[in-house]
């Protein structure tokens, strides 16, 4: 992948803006699993794409996800970030009710709370690299071990 991207136009203005985006669920719990990833890769990519923006990078932990988005000039970032959030815990509390059930509880997904990093100085390969270099969560064993280890 080429640090560089492609200036992109809109109807009165060029532009080129990536933020690097931090959601975690509500209370930070354990809550992503490897298959619950990869559904909110493809939810987050095409929510990004109906709002004219790209999701160039997406990488997640057990208790946040990470994204590297270009988001249009005309959109809000807050407007951008709410429809992404507000998309996928939709369709995350759906396809994963039973696994969600006993970590998450309440009508309330995400934490309200959330990291944007504009990326403008730093070189987009570093950034990409440091989103794919997250750890995925283990196998659901592994993911409860490590719970018990840390309580300990």
């Amino acid at each position: 992948m080429s640090g560089e991207y492609p200036w992109r136009t809109g109807r009165s203005c060029v532009y080129r803006l990536h933020y690097h985006l931090v959601f975690v669920p509500k209370y930070r719990r354990d809550v992503f699993t490897e298959s619950m990833l990869i559904r909110l890769d493809a939810v987050l990519r095409e929510t990004c794409e109906q709002m004219q923006g790209e999701l160039i990078e997406f990488n997640g932990k057990a208790d946040h996800l990470h994204l590297l988005v270009i988001c249009p000039p005309q959109k809000a970032l807050s407007h951008f970030i709410g429809k992404l959030k507000g998309k996928s815990a939709y369709v995350i509390r759906k396809a994963f009710a039973q696994d969600i059930a006993d970590k998450l509880w309440g009508s309330q997904f995400w934490s309200p709370s959330y990291c944007a990093v504009s990326c403008g100085g730093a070189p987009l390969d570093i950034v990409t690299q440091y989103i794919t270099d997250q750890q995925r969560p283990t196998s659901e064993k592994g993911e409860q071990q490590s719970r018990r280890l840390r309580r300990r």
